[in-house]
């Protein structure tokens, strides 16, 4: 799917595609036409990156990952439930190769620095109890925490707290139930909460950065 995957990449869809409907493009991909293919790569792409990157902690890789979904989804076209939107189908396939990924690594070592990219860790700095997180803070301290998660965990915590998805949804893209969903947000919540006492206590409220 050599086409999908350097549409990855823009930024802009072309003008005569901009404005179909999601069911026409997908008709007019399963009918072979790899134009209308390419536009559902360019909406979805960045939201599907966003995602995958959070549960893996390597833009790059999650690229990688993004692509192959895509990879997937074409030669999958004919497997489509039309019932679904197709960004949730295509999400579905990309948080489960993510998933897969992670299931893959073999050591906390390999998760931190995978195929030589490094995971930001800088101390958060002293004497700032009270003060806002600032953006980048929040970024690093998520990439950092969600290592206590299971692939599962992480996968519905990112897709329902971070990307702002409906419970119903998170399922239909994990492939489970929304009581399965909601445990797993409860119990991520639950871990977070711990690993953010025990790491950063500095950015807990009410805490004064003293262990």
């Amino acid at each position: 799917m050599r086409f999908a995957v350097a549409y990855v990449s823009e930024d802009v869809p072309r003008p005569e595609v901009r404005a179909v409907d999601e069911r026409e493009l997908v008709e007019a991909a399963r009918r072979g036409d790899e134009e209308r293919f390419a536009e559902l790569v360019r909406r979805y792409s960045g939201s599907m990156h966003r995602v995958v990157t959070r549960m893996l902690g390597d833009e790059e890789e999650a690229w990688d990952v993004v692509q192959m979904a895509w990879l997937k989804a074409w030669q999958r076209l004919d497997r489509y439930d039309a019932r679904w939107k197709f960004s949730t189908w295509a999400h579905r396939i990309a948080t489960n190769l993510a998933i897969d990924v992670l299931r893959a690594r073999s050591s906390r070592e390999r998760a931190h620095v995978n195929g030589g990219a490094v995971w930001l860790r800088p101390a958060p700095s002293a004497g700032r109890p009270g003060e806002l997180v600032e953006e980048r803070d929040v970024e690093r301290i998520l990439r950092d925490l969600v290592e206590e998660l299971s692939p599962q965990q992480r996968a519905a915590f990112m897709l329902r707290e971070v990307e702002g998805l409906d419970t119903g949804e998170v399922a239909r893209v994990l492939g489970c139930s929304a009581v399965t969903v909601r445990n797993h947000v409860f119990q991520a919540r639950r871990i977070l909460r711990r690993a953010m006492a025990e790491r950063y206590p500095e950015y807990v409220p009410g805490n004064d950065g003293r262990r």
